[in-house]
């Protein structure tokens, strides 16, 4: 059901970081609305501030200035705990150097976001288990990252990103450490996921992949400087 109010709303954001005595705008006055249900592609060169708004919209930092409203809710001025509940609960995250812990197989690592939600141990295992069927690797759930491929080690980290039910995917660079092969092996996951009815936002610097998205969204210098529907 359509909700009349974005998914992401972010409005008038600017975030500037202080190092030393010099100040760094990072963002400047960085207006985005994102619906349920779209798949948008945050393109821009180096510096023009995509990881810094990905950083916010995933709460691991806060605008200097402006609001964030994530489901309704205005999470820009929310206290350590209650925005580590909102990533666990309402986010799932895709990064471009997996992020997966060595020591630990597929499936351990799919299980730890319902580690920290205290999901019992049997639930939780089967949700890892149809999380990892569901990105192709029912045959690799006692496999530790060593064992898997670039591409697979990826599908791991979109099935732990996936095993809570978020409600908003935050790619970054998701295809960033890939070949063509399993660059494009991910682009199709994420396609597919996005027709089953999940948010995307990513991050990328590669326009094949951005014109699978429904919008891209170019920043530059900090500043939003084309919001464009791929099918315009």
């Amino acid at each position: 059901m359509a909700s009349s109010a974005p998914l992401i709303a972010i409005s008038d954001v600017t975030k500037t970081y202080r190092m030393g005595e010099v100040e760094v705008e990072a963002l400047r006055g960085v207006s985005v609305d994102v619906d349920a249900g779209e798949f948008v592609a945050v393109m821009g060169p180096s510096g023009s501030g995509k990881s810094t708004l990905l950083n916010i919209l995933g709460c691991f930092d806060r605008p200097t200035r402006g609001s964030y409203r994530l489901a309704g809710e205005d999470v820009s001025g929310l206290g350590a705990d209650a925005l580590a509940e909102t990533r666990n609960q309402t986010l799932g995250f895709v990064f471009q150097s997996f992020n997966l812990l060595a020591r630990t197989t597929a499936l351990e690592n799919v299980e730890l976001p319902l580690v920290y939600a205290g999901v019992a141990p049997r639930l939780r295992h089967e949700r890892a288990i149809a999380a990892l069927e569901r990105v192709g690797l029912g045959e690799r759930l006692h496999h530790h990252p060593s064992q898997l491929s670039g591409g697979q080690q990826q599908r791991v980290a979109i099935a732990r990103a996936l095993v809570n039910g978020p409600r908003l995917v935050l790619a970054d660079e998701p295809t960033g450490n890939l070949d063509s092969r399993n660059g494009e092996a991910v682009m199709d996951l994420l396609k597919e996921l996005h027709a089953a009815g999940a948010t995307i936002c990513m991050v990328t610097h590669d326009a094949r992949f951005a014109q699978h998205a429904d919008r891209t969204v170019h920043l530059f210098d900090g500043r939003v400087v084309e919001d464009r529907s791929m099918a315009a």
